[in-house]
């Protein structure tokens, strides 16, 4: 082992954290979590522990440690999930089995709601989050929070683990009638709120009830609240998932490193934005947050354009304009950084938007092809600091109105933005399929005059479908809708054949 190496590895902390494993060309080639930092990078150089061969490769390959601290392993299983999909890391890769990632779902909205791990999302009203790399760690999460949220795993648990479980505080006893469906759903949509982060809000809610049973002496329920606060505190977990709770900025290389290349402040939010469309039709756009450099996924949002056909530019115009307007600023704040994907002529209608409506917020481009960051010299609200970016192996090109940044894709920066550039793009097309879908599926009932909901619905259970309905006679559609949208239905089906 080198010496500076060693000596690195001797100066780890004795906490949680995520630890960097980097080539001799400063790239990240693999990422993990530890609850004692120093122990388990340790293990990785003993030479008495058995490693297989691969493992083997991984550390002749490593020259460079680096780690964020954190406070407890369960905040490291976030962050380490977070950073595997922003940097890719070739190790993590290879040294993973062949399993997908792991989701938590919660089907809040069913008569019997459950908690449940699965590796397929599916379009099913249920809530899910995630995912995560580390299955076994996202387990033993739960579990721990099983105690202060007490939730079912299967529908149909037998008889004698129910009981069980019940008896010793981990199931709510919904079969057995101990809790009701509206108290379980309530308990679920803490531990719901839990999962996106809201950690200081949720104590906040839960102490204010627990005063409020106090206070109505309901002192059994009370004191059951008292320990789901006691139990929280002790756990000071989700300080990296919080909106004010955050690690230290400066630890996230990314946002440090874009700050300084473009003299703003480190941007505590980052807001991206992509446009889906299918040859003009379905379009739509997505707004993703990074709060800190993670992806703060409750403050997403979609758009739905009110512009038809195909033009990326008046789309970008549209959704900042629909971004900035009062009542959403009110609603979601600013952000200190906006992120447009594309080049000069989607920054350009982008900026033009902002300034219509008089904000000065940075705004940069990231094109796609290759991985550039595009600039408006005069608009951007930022100023280009050509000496650090030529420190870390990058260019600046262009001419009196944009500059192109060029950056190695290997850099902390590019990888950030990357990651919200394809978690934009991502949420887009998730929204545009669903219109699509939604739209592939729609009946032509929908599109008649006068022809309602209800009234849809009486001619499909009458005939069995909407092409039934086409073939039905008169007389037939007459003693369903009556004689006035009968004669509608007619006329329409006449002129669409």
């Amino acid at each position: 082992m080198k010496d500076v190496l060693e000596k690195k590895i001797k100066s780890l902390p004795v906490k949680p954290g995520v630890y960097f494993y980097k080539d001799k060309t400063a790239q990240i080639i693999y990422i993990g979590k530890a609850a004692v930092l120093r122990n388990r990078v340790r293990q990785y150089f003993q030479k008495s522990r058995a490693r297989d061969p691969k493992t083997e490769v991984l550390i002749a390959e490593i020259t460079d440690v680096e780690w964020i601290e954190v406070e407890t392993e369960i905040d490291a299983l976030f962050l380490e999930a977070e950073m595997i999909r922003r940097y890719l890391p070739k190790y993590n890769i290879l040294l993973r089995d062949d399993k997908s990632l792991l989701y938590v779902r919660i089907d809040i909205n069913s008569d019997y709601p459950t908690v449940t791990f699965t590796r397929r999302p599916l379009d099913d009203a249920a809530k899910y989050f995630g995912p995560y790399i580390n299955g076994y760690a996202l387990k033993k999460a739960l579990r721990l929070l099983r105690k202060i949220f007490p939730y079912v795993n299967t529908k149909n648990q037998a008889t004698l683990g129910s009981k069980l479980y019940e008896q010793i505080g981990l199931d709510p006893g919904l079969s057995s009638g101990k809790t009701s469906l509206e108290a379980y759903k309530k308990n679920l949509r803490l531990l719901m709120s839990y999962l996106r982060g809201n950690r200081t809000k949720l104590m906040q809610e839960i102490e204010k009830d627990m005063k409020k049973a106090a206070k109505s002496q309901n002192f059994e329920l009370a004191g059951l609240l008292k320990n789901k606060l006691v139990e929280l505190k002790s756990l000071k977990k989700q300080i990296i998932f919080s909106n004010r709770e955050f690690m230290d900025i400066s630890k996230d290389k990314g946002l440090y490193g874009l700050a300084q290349i473009l003299s703003i402040e480190a941007p505590k939010r980052i807001e991206g934005y992509d446009i889906s469309h299918m040859s003009g039709t379905d379009n739509v756009a997505s707004m993703v947050v990074f709060t800190n450099g993670m992806p703060d996924k409750t403050s997403y949002r979609k758009f739905k354009m009110h512009l038809k056909g195909n033009n990326d530019f008046g789309h970008i115009y549209e959704v900042i304009s629909r971004r900035l307007s009062p009542r959403n600023v009110k609603s979601w704040g600013l952000p200190d950084l906006f992120l447009i994907d594309g080049g000069k002529g989607q920054l350009s209608s982008a900026i033009q938007a902002r300034d219509l409506l008089g904000f000065n917020i940075p705004m940069v481009g990231l094109a796609k092809r290759e991985e550039e960051i595009v600039v408006d010299i005069a608009k951007s609200s930022v100023l280009i600091n050509t000496v650090n970016i030529t420190k870390i192996g990058g260019v600046v090109t262009g001419g009196d109105s944009f500059n192109i940044l060029r950056i190695p894709h290997s850099h902390d920066v590019v990888k950030l933005l990357q990651r919200i550039r394809d978690e934009s793009h991502r949420f887009a097309i998730t929204y545009h399929g669903v219109l699509k879908r939604k739209r592939q599926t729609s009946s032509w009932l929908e599109e008649v005059p006068s022809i309602g909901v209800m009234t849809k619905k009486k001619l499909i259970k009458a005939f069995g479908s909407s092409r039934a309905v086409t073939q039905a006679s008169k007389k037939e559609l007459e003693n369903i809708v009556g004689i006035k949208k009968a004669v509608i239905l007619e006329r329409y089906i006449a002129l669409n054949k």
